[in-house]
């Protein structure tokens, strides 16, 4: 019977151990710098331009309708991890920069990779209503699938 006890306790410590083991490496892939945004970037750009690097809305400007207080708001993320690199507001208009931008936003904002975070937050800022931002959330979305 001690046996038979010792076999259960060790099998049960074992599949405890394996199953935490298997949720910290996958939480580790989500948790990842190098996670790949572009699928969502992209839906963005749909949405917010249908893909024109000129397009203009009030302070919004380029394929990503990037606004003066996000380019602001980079720089100061640069700053702070001691980047002497610097975005112009003129980067707006240019597809790869916006992206960068967007990157270095989810960087400094979304550690765990939600992209539900990500397209809420472009849309209504860091401090988003989920119910203002629910149809732009379904169009981004409905482009990902």
């Amino acid at each position: 019977m001690k046996r038979i006890i010792g076999t259960v306790i060790l099998l049960f410590t074992l599949t405890t151990s394996m199953t935490a083991s298997a949720v910290v490496s996958d939480n580790k892939k989500n948790n990842s710098s190098n996670y790949d945004w572009s699928s969502v970037m992209d839906a963005i750009i749909q949405v917010e331009s249908r893909g024109d690097r000129k397009a203009k809305s009030g302070n919004s400007v380029g394929a990503m309708q990037i606004t003066p207080i996000c380019v602001a708001e980079c720089n100061r993320i640069l700053k702070k991890r001691n980047s002497k690199k610097r975005f112009k507001l003129s980067d707006r208009y240019s597809i790869s920069k916006s992206k960068e931008m967007f990157l270095l936003i989810q960087s400094a904002y979304n550690p765990l990779n939600s992209i539900e975070h990500a397209i809420r937050s472009w849309n209504g800022g860091q401090n988003y209503n989920t119910k203002r931002t629910q149809r732009y959330y379904e169009k981004v979305n409905a482009l990902l699938k």
